[in-house]
């Protein structure tokens, strides 16, 4: 697995996982480019074809949004992009990075707890464009 700065091309090229297929309609160059410049980001690639891209949008100095995009895979893909999320996770000093998970994507809940992240909103009702219903996770940085 190769870890490379995120380019908005690769949008084109990661097929999503069932969970985050509503995604696609978004993936437009001026998507790509609104998360290649709103915060630091990264793609896993393999064999040159994206397999995951993460990142943070920076709402301001001291609070942040995460957010990851991952194609389906099995664990042999799926471990070195959890290590590399963690890993630029834990290089940030930001003091809050949030994230959001579908309500109903139990394998998501799991993952963002390992990352890290503690639940502060159960469901966050309609918050999604679609109208879907999202958990609210927090990860606050230690030195604090």
């Amino acid at each position: 697995m190769e870890i490379v700065e995120f380019e908005s091309w690769h949008l084109e090229h990661l097929h999503l996982q069932e969970a985050q297929s509503y995604m696609i309609s978004y993936f437009t160059p001026e998507y790509g480019s609104l998360l290649e410049k709103a915060g630091p980001s990264f793609t896993a690639l393999h064999q040159g074809t994206p397999k995951a891209a993460a990142g943070i949008v920076m709402c301001h100095p001291h609070r942040a949004l995460a957010w990851a995009l991952l194609s389906a895979m099995g664990p042999r893909h799926f471990l070195p992009v959890h290590r590399a999320v963690r890993a630029f996770l834990d290089r940030q000093t930001i003091r809050r990075i949030e994230a959001n998970v579908d309500v109903s994507f139990q394998q998501g809940h799991r993952w963002i707890r390992a990352l890290g992240f503690e639940l502060e909103a159960a469901r966050m009702r309609a918050y999604s464009p679609e109208g879907r219903d999202y958990s609210l996770y927090s990860r606050i940085y230690k030195e604090v």
